[in-house]
Parts: C-alpha cells; sequence; structure tokens
C-alpha cells in the first residue's frame, strides 16, 4: 500500500504520467416498450421489463492530475484485450514519453506476459520497457478509484 500512497504523493510530471487503470463489466439491456415521454406535471415513464443483449467490458484509463481519461468499450476482457488497450495508450495516448506508471489491480490478465501474448517478442518487449506498474494491493482497489473520479 505505501508505494501506491507514496506514487499519488508525487508532483505532477508530465513526461512520467501516473494513469490510473481499471475495467468494468456491463450488461446490454434494451427496451420491450418504448417509453412514455415526460411531459408538465408527468414523470416519464419505463417498463421494468428488459431485453437482455449480451454484455462488454468497458476499460477506463485516467491520469487524475491533468484531467485526462479514455474509455473503451470491448467485447471482451482477455488478456489479448487487455494488451490491446496498453498499447494504445503508449502509441497512441502518450508516444512522447520514455515511461507511464501505470496503477492496476491485480487480475490475472494485467501482466507484462499479456504483452508476450499478444506481440511479436521484439513489440513486447518495447511497451513493456515504457511501463512502470504499480500493482494496487489485494482488496485495495478503492486506492485505484480515487485517481479514477475527479
Amino acid at each position: 500500500m505505501e508505494d501506491i500512497l507514496e506514487l499519488y504523493e508525487l508532483p505532477y510530471d508530465s513526461g512520467i504520467p501516473v494513469v490510473c487503470m481499471d475495467e468494468k463489466p456491463y450488461q446490454l439491456l434494451g427496451e420491450t416498450r418504448a417509453p412514455i415521454l415526460m411531459k408538465r406535471g408527468r414523470p416519464e415513464r419505463r417498463d421494468d421489463e428488459y431485453i437482455r443483449n449480451g454484455s462488454c467490458c468497458i476499460f477506463l484509463f485516467t491520469e487524475a492530475l491533468s484531467g485526462w481519461r479514455h474509455a473503451e468499450p470491448q467485447e471482451h476482457r482477455t488478456r489479448i484485450d487487455w494488451a490491446n488497450q496498453v498499447r494504445y495508450l503508449l502509441e497512441v495516448d502518450y508516444p512522447e514519453c520514455s515511461t507511464v506508471r501505470l496503477v492496476l489491480d491485480n487480475l490475472n490478465t494485467h501482466s507484462i506476459s499479456s504483452l508476450y501474448e499478444a506481440f511479436p517478442p521484439d513489440l513486447a518487449r518495447s511497451l513493456a520497457r515504457r511501463l512502470e506498474i504499480h500493482y494496487t494491493p489485494k482488496h485495495g482497489n478503492w486506492l485505484n478509484k480515487r485517481l479514477s473520479t475527479p
């Protein structure tokens, strides 16, 4: 826990940003009946019956000290999905930074080995060299939420 707290106390450095990452699964729901729109003196009315249209996962990256965030919906949250999100973070969002400090939980997909599973070894190694990973302690994911919400 001390590692994360010390990281959060560091002054802002745009050259070595602290980026928090998390993902959340969501159910995709549809309406069975069209809602009745709100009118003066009457609230909108919706039926509580719904159609289940599957699920997705939303990856969220935030750099709280600069106010930057990036959300990306994906069909799954596999090792390959995580690796592709990290590649996008490093190559598109932070191409000029030599190091990105990434704060995330201990989900089994959140590892350098995921990069090697997704990409050729030379690309995986170049991405891994730019990451400084900081894991929140077990049952301490709330530490990541602190910076994920402005």
